[in-house]
């Protein structure tokens, strides 16, 4: 799939609204002018933003249930992956999006990200540590090593939860080697942007 066939996956099997399209094409657009002065996304990955950042983070639409009164925690979110597409795509006033980020220049951007296109979404300054985690859903991408990620899901986070998380092709042998659990419940997903990398998903 190259980069312009990747607006028209997102409307016809994402179900992403035309209005949905639009404001990520706004935060694209404002997420490349930024980076032009701050380290936001690695500069060899602008060519490719719909595929690797934004497709990437839009697969995980499916894996959400975005009715009723919940909500979804993003740590780490950096510069706005998966949170603020996920914040985008979501047409529940009851659900929100609460972005979890420690970098003081991320963070202003998200704020600017999320006053532009005006969407549901709260942001957290600082380690995720200083903060309580108690959504119904996790997310993370390039975030912690998946000993962490087990940590902070059996030992901080509020239960029940899932824990989604985007990794490499390394997924499975990271997940034997990090888990002493042998009661420890988790699938894995293929991902559609990258045949070697998996989506994880933790149910706690």
């Amino acid at each position: 799939m190259n980069e312009s066939e990747i607006p028209i996956f997102l409307q016809s099997d994402l179900n992403f609204s035309k209005k949905s399209l639009e404001k990520v094409e706004i935060y694209r657009e404002l997420l490349l002018e930024a980076n032009k002065h701050y380290n936001l996304i690695g500069k060899s990955t602008e060519s490719t933003i719909w595929q690797r950042h934004i497709l990437d983070s839009a697969q995980l639409v499916s894996l959400i249930d975005f009715s009723g009164n919940k909500s979804l925690s993003d740590l780490g979110s950096g510069s706005g992956f998966p949170g603020i597409i996920l914040a985008i795509y979501n047409q529940n006033p009851k659900f929100h999006v609460k972005l979890y980020e420690k970098s003081i220049v991320k963070c202003n951007f998200l704020r600017k990200v999320v006053k532009n296109l005006s969407i549901n979404v709260n942001i957290l300054e600082g380690d995720y540590k200083y903060h309580k985690i108690n959504s119904e859903y996790i997310t993370a991408r390039a975030f912690k090593k998946m000993d962490k990620i087990l940590h902070i899901s059996r030992e901080i986070a509020k239960k029940p939860h899932k824990f989604i998380i985007l990794k490499g092709k390394n997924a499975q042998e990271d997940l034997e080697k990090s888990s002493k659990d042998k009661n420890f419940k988790y699938r894995l997903v293929n991902s559609i942007t990258d045949e070697n990398s998996k989506i994880v998903i933790i149910d706690a």
